[in-house]
């Protein structure tokens, strides 16, 4: 009997270091060695372990996967929360509890026929430095960029307590004032104030400073590369891709990620945790649904359908209601990688509805949702929210320090990595509840090629017949996605018979091609009582040998996507 609270670190309480979070995983794959694989897939170039857990029973048979990763942005610290959250969930399945809320033959459809790879922290370098000092970090802290570009802003502690917010700094120019109701609150100044004015920077120095330009922050001022930018999926270089990096693949990280991926193509589900907003974003990236797979957009609409009834989350298209700019797409991302180019169900969880929570009507398109809070009345709300339902987290104090470089500034200011970056400490929990629930019915859409059926019929002159049925029970066909089918792993179902030495193959092919195989889902256009039809192509295959002798035959049926069953025959 394991005891799963000697197991616990925590981490549905609160955001692990590395250290914590490296224990936790250990932690597991030494309690559960039979279904649960740790790995490292990368070092980090701070030397941390990018950690990969694998789990499932016999995991080094080949069969659908579900991946899922978390914190490739190093705010976004819920991510490795709800990955860590899925594990236990289903490494306590394993170990015979209930899983989540589902019914006993999906729990044991995911424990005995889908294998779950699962990083809970892409980017730990970048994570650890926000954990410790608190200011924004992209994805990691790391600048390698050649050349001369100007002055920028470094992020650091310049006061010596620990950790690195804002600056405010009095300037007649200011774009923000001070809140007379609430100190500390910093409100987009009006025509009608009358004063004091600021500018807001964040702490740290100015690298490259001439003694007067005072550089416009940006979110990647001092890091190098958005590591969701630098995969080989429409990558595009700066400056038309901020944070690309230079070139796809540049980050060990991101490396690491795509040779595994070349390397297992039974992925069917690419599911990427960030946060924040409440919403999942699915492809198409680059396109109007319009130009979407029209199996695809069916399996889209089921997974609209459970974000909603499960987590209160809307699906969106990427490029409809995700773009920053009209119609220019991003490039490089990871979702993009898993769908695009692994032909896997990819896509993108922004976790905890903060829009939501403080009470703003949810905008549409999605985007506006963080574009259009910034009207005075849109901050109080938020500051209102923070104190009556985050403990003040976020609206914080100024205290007067003397910066080396620009004199008299006031440190401090808002803290937003808890209760906006990431849900409060309080709240966890029930994210990581909701979206187990939701990453695990995906799960269960996964293929299930069995051979259910085997007829051994004896004939003349020491002849055998035999005869099997190969059958899809899963909802997802044999390439899982229209707009992989043609893709070089998709490759088609095969079915071979070996013999043992005392059997001879009389009539039949050793190897025989079976062709993709659909499975049941997808017929949601089918279903009404006006004009109800399957419409799914029937997924099943009947497959005939005779065999001279009697011993042992073994009939295996593979691709690539789905991995191999087999069933060992006795000839009598």
């Amino acid at each position: 009997m394991i005891d799963w609270s000697a197991l616990d670190g925590g981490f549905r309480q609160r955001f692990l270091s590395h250290e914590e979070l490296t224990r936790q995983l250990h932690a597991w794959a030494e309690a559960m060695p039979g279904v649960a694989r740790l790995e490292s897939l990368a070092k980090s170039e701070g030397g941390r372990d990018v950690w990969l857990l694998t789990i499932g029973r016999d995991p080094d048979r080949r069969r659908p996967a579900a991946w899922i990763d978390g914190n490739i942005h190093a705010s976004e610290l819920a991510g490795s929360s709800v990955c860590l959250a899925i594990a236990e969930d289903l490494l306590r399945a394993h170990a015979g509890d209930p899983l989540v809320d589902l019914p006993p033959h999906l729990r044991e459809l995911l424990l005995d026929d889908v294998l779950f790879y699962i990083l809970p922290r892409m980017c730990p370098d970048g994570a650890e430095r926000v954990l410790t000092r608190r200011h924004f970090v992209r994805s990691n802290p790391r600048d390698h960029r050649p050349g001369h570009y100007g002055p920028y802003w470094r992020h650091e502690d310049v006061d010596g307590d620990g950790i690195s917010l804002l600056m405010r700094v009095k300037d007649p120019t200011g774009d923000f004032c001070e809140s007379p109701d609430m100190p500390g609150l910093m409100l987009p100044r009006k025509i009608e104030d009358a004063g004091p004015f600021y500018r807001i920077y964040p702490e740290g120095f100015i690298e490259r400073w001439d003694g007067f330009t005072l550089p416009r922050p940006s979110f990647m001022s001092d890091t190098e590369t958005d590591v969701n930018r630098n995969f080989p999926s429409d990558w595009r270089p700066e400056p038309d891709q901020v944070g690309a990096g230079p070139y796809p693949g540049s980050e060990p990280e991101s490396r690491a990620i795509v040779a595994f991926a070349a390397d297992h193509p039974n992925i069917f589900i690419w599911l990427c945790m960030h946060t924040y907003g409440g919403v999942y974003i699915r492809p198409l990236n680059d396109k109007p649904d319009a130009k979407m797979d029209p199996f695809d957009a069916a399996v889209f609409r089921q997974i609209e359908e459970w974000g909603d009834a499960i987590a209160g989350y809307p699906t969106v298209s990427g490029f409809t209601e995700f773009t920053y700019e009209p119609d220019k797409p991003l490039h490089g991302d990871l979702s993009n990688f898993g769908y695009v180019e692994r032909g896997a169900i990819g896509f993108v969880c922004e976790l905890w509805d903060f829009f939501k929570q403080v009470g703003f009507d949810v905008k549409r398109p999605f985007i506006k949702n963080y574009e259009d809070r910034t009207k005075r009345d849109d901050i109080l709300k938020i500051a209102a929210w923070d104190r009556e339902h985050n403990q003040g987290r976020i609206i914080g104090s100024w205290r007067a320090f003397e910066h080396p470089q620009l004199g008299p500034v006031e440190l401090g200011g808002y803290d937003p990595l808890i209760g906006v970056w990431n849900p409060p400490y309080e709240r966890l929990g029930e994210v990581c509840i909701a979206q187990s629930r939701f990453f695990l019915r995906i799960a269960a859409l996964a293929p299930k090629i069995l051979i259910s059926s085997v007829k051994v019929e004896p004939l003349e002159n020491d002849l055998h017949r035999i005869e099997i049925v190969v059958e899809n029970h899963g909802y997802l066909p044999s390439f899982i996605l229209g707009s992989a089918k043609h893709r070089n792993f998709s490759d088609p179902m095969r079915a071979r018979i070996s013999l043992d030495k005392d059997l001879e193959l009389v009539s039949g092919d050793a190897e025989i091609a079976l062709g993709h195989m659909m499975g049941w889902g997808g017929n949601d256009r089918s279903t009404t009582p006006m004009l109800a039809r399957s419409t799914v192509e029937h997924s099943r295959r009947r497959l005939v040998w005779v065999v001279r002798g009697r011993g042992q035959a073994t009939a295996t049926v593979s691709n690539a996507r789905v991995g191999e069953v087999t069933k060992a025959i006795a000839v009598p």
